[in-house]
């Protein structure tokens, strides 16, 4: 089950989140490798369309990129291309995504980022209330509003979900 947490990790994307004056709630879980957004969303009890995943993906020019995006839904490669002006777009390699991040996979938070890169959020996410994202760890999320995303990550918004 879900342990909400007074005690939660310390780490970048929670540093960012407070330096940043986000309200955020902590939610431990049991990790599961490949588990993926069901996992966590049964761990919490709240819908997966609520859970965004923080996908590392990189252009035909390997320069990364970072997309978020609904647990129910996959990213269309092509049309984030498209929307993004890029020729191509593809998942990174797991090392790849851990190296740009500062992340491991399973982990990845879009605060607190070891480089910056460019950020696009499927825009169906603000309308939803409250999201669940991952707080830099693997088994923890921290609940957000998609607003607050908005408004210290700035990313852009497309239509990019299958």
């Amino acid at each position: 089950m879900s342990k909400q947490d007074a005690h939660a990790p310390e780490t970048p994307a929670t540093r960012f989140l407070k330096q940043h004056a986000v309200a955020f709630s902590a939610h431990l879980y049991d990790y599961e490798a490949h588990g993926g957004t069901k996992v966590s969303s049964r761990e919490l009890n709240v819908p997966e369309h609520a859970v965004v995943k923080t996908l590392v993906m990189e252009d035909e020019n390997a320069a990364p990129l970072i997309v978020l995006m609904h647990g129910d839904r996959k990213v269309s490669t092509k049309e984030l291309a498209r929307q993004t002006g890029r020729k191509r777009v593809e998942p990174c390699a797991p090392e790849t995504a851990n190296r740009h991040s500062g992340y491991l996979v399973g982990g990845t938070s879009p605060f607190g980022l070891r480089k910056r890169m460019p950020i696009y959020m499927e825009r169906t996410i603000l309308d939803l209330p409250l999201v669940y994202i991952n707080g830099g760890r693997r088994g923890f999320l921290v609940g957000v509003s998609p607003h607050e995303i908005m408004r210290v990550l700035q990313p852009e918004l497309v239509s990019a979900s299958i």
